[in-house]
């Protein structure tokens, strides 16, 4: 599966698509929303994991919005280390509240990924 990580933490960054690259997905990764609009406009990825508080103009709900512009059915999984925020209800977009595990980033991608596999009716 390929998969956009959008991430302006660098550490954060690095530890995110490294625990999506162990299970074997390969990884774009973007440090900002301009960068991340770019992969979108080009469809590279089957599911976007997105920080919701980026620096920059573009923050993870415009991205997720933006990128579904071009891919209506592409799962997101939303990630902020600001309590305050509050998760915008997206159907079957999990939310995870940083700090996470790697494993918790695995499970969420997989469980994404997963709606969007299902049959619609």
């Amino acid at each position: 599966m390929r998969i956009l990580v959008v991430e302006d933490d660098s550490l954060v960054r690095e530890f995110v698509v490294e625990a999506l690259r162990e299970v074997g997905h390969q990884v774009i990764h973007a440090a900002d929303g301009e960068e991340a609009l770019a992969w979108c406009g080009r469809r590279v990825a089957d599911v976007l994991v997105t920080d919701i508080k980026l620096s920059g103009k573009i923050d993870g709900w415009q991205i997720a919005e933006r990128c579904r512009e071009h891919d209506p059915e592409l799962p997101v999984v939303y990630a902020s280390g600001f309590s305050p925020v509050k998760p915008r209800p997206v159907a079957g977009s999990p939310f995870l509240q940083k700090p996470y595990h790697p494993e918790d980033i695995v499970k969420a991608v997989s469980d994404a990924a997963a709606g969007r596999a299902k049959p619609s009716n």
